[in-house]
């Protein structure tokens, strides 16, 4: 450390610039500030990802370097390369391994309410699990909403989200895969199913701000609840522009902020719109405090259905593996 302390540990990751250690003696991950780390030693393989978005798989130990000189780390690759970057251009480590199971890290949120004036109850579940490679990754999250109330309809959302990446060769680019499924009460939608492709960039990719965009063409089916003023399916081709914002504070909190805007394509004037949000707030361990915002809204819905689904929730969150 730059105290001059020296810590013996086994290093688990870097990400949001939050070095994850595990001690022997003591129970539980230590989280240490990465501006505060000197020296890094370290047998294990790591997946390593810089500012300009390349990444390398491989073991990290501190090179050499001239006093005043800013703190460099040499990747030692399998292919024999040995890249020798300054600290600060490290954003996000892994520690990785040949086995399947030990490439997945998620977080696990949990939260529920009950009235008894109305019997009034609430819950909310929501998941992500990411794997990730050298170069490319994915992520599967799921969101799931109910809410009764006594003389009132049971209002339910459901979302299901399966995102995957793979880092071009040109610092900062990739390309996505995109599918999902959305159930809504509100919106009476049994099934809106989307498939899309993208090309996107990282705008900004740091330890405490991570700024992605990505635009391209999908394909969106919605069943609806059948009525005798519509059929119950639309298929409409829609052009895909949507951002993720990640904005970290060390010891304190996270701000996971992810929208995009669909214009259909077949269907001049109609937009669909989501937002997901939710802000982390680190409570102990590996417990956080969570709150959460949802919403979906189409602009031209069929007439007789609300143009708009949304809400909030809180609860507590757990996170496993490298998260």
């Amino acid at each position: 450390m730059k105290n001059g302390d020296r810590i013996t540990c086994q290093i688990k990751s870097l990400d949001a610039g939050v070095l994850k250690v595990d001690l022997d003696y003591v129970d539980g991950t230590i989280s240490i500030d990465w501006q505060k780390v000197a020296r890094l030693e370290s047998k294990f393989l790591f997946l390593v990802q810089l500012q300009d978005g390349s990444v390398y798989s491989g073991n990290v130990i501190n090179a050499q370097v001239l006093e005043g000189d800013p703190i460099k780390f040499e990747i030692r690759t399998a292919g024999g390369d040995s890249p020798v970057v300054e600290k600060s251009k490290v954003v996000r480590m892994t520690q990785t391994s040949d086995t399947f199971v030990q490439r997945w890290s998620g977080k696990i949120t949990l939260g529920a309410s009950f009235a008894k004036g109305n019997n009034t109850t609430q819950y909310n579940i929501g998941s992500e699990f990411d794997y990730q490679q050298t170069r490319w990754g994915g992520r599967i999250s799921l969101n799931s909403n109910l809410s009764t109330s006594t003389g009132a309809t049971p209002a339910t959302r459901n979302q299901l989200d399966l995102s995957s990446y793979r880092l071009l060769s040109r610092s900062n680019y990739f390309v996505a895969g995109d599918a999902g499924v959305l159930q809504s009460s509100v919106q009476q939608i049994q099934h809106q199913t989307i498939v899309a492709a993208s090309l996107g960039r990282f705008l900004k990719n740091t330890n405490r701000v991570r700024l992605s965009v990505q635009g391209g063409m999908g394909w969106q089916r919605t069943d609806y609840t059948p009525s005798p003023e519509m059929s119950g399916t639309q298929n409409v081709a829609v052009a895909l522009v949507s951002s993720n914002l990640q904005v970290f504070i060390f010891k304190k909190s996270q701000l996971d902020l992810t929208g995009s805007v669909a214009p259909a394509v077949n269907d001049q004037g109609r937009v669909y719109t989501k937002i997901n949000a939710s802000y982390y707030l680190k409570l102990f361990g590996k417990i956080d405090w969570n709150f959460s915002f949802y919403g979906n809204w189409d602009t031209q819905p069929p007439k007789h259905l609300p143009a708009s689904d949304y809400g909030s929730s809180t609860g507590l969150s757990y996170s496993f593996g490298n998260k």
